[in-house]
């Protein structure tokens, strides 16, 4: 499992996700008072803090959620689809570039301790 605490607006998050399998993981997210979740994020939360920006692109039903990273991940874009399950159907946009899903690289965990900016050209 993953533990994450975040802040959008004057809001903290407290997510936590499980174990993923295939293309599927469960996730758990709750809010907190922004207070409190400044409070984890300097007492709690380990070096490699990720920096990035969430855009949300509706698309029907859907939504995109596109995350563009700053400082140590810089240059890198993530584009995500919440589905129902697993074999939703959904348009592929023009603009989706490779597919990443289960590639550990990209997960916020592993970002934080090995930053986009580390990794050998793909």
């Amino acid at each position: 499992a993953t533990v994450r605490v975040r802040i959008a607006g004057t809001t903290g998050w407290l997510t936590i996700k499980g174990k993923t399998v295939g293309a599927t993981r469960s996730e758990f997210e709750y809010p907190v008072p922004e207070e409190d979740a400044r409070q984890m994020l300097d007492e709690l939360c380990n070096a490699g803090v990720i920096d990035k920006t969430r855009y949300r692109l509706p698309q029907g039903e859907l939504c995109w959620e596109i995350d563009v990273f700053h400082g140590d991940n810089d240059g890198l874009i993530v584009a995500e689809i919440e589905l129902p399950s697993e074999d939703t159907p959904f348009d592929k946009p023009d603009w989706l570039g490779k597919e990443v899903t289960g590639d550990p690289r990209y997960y916020n965990s592993a970002l934080s301790s090995t930053p986009f900016n580390q990794w050998a050209d793909d």
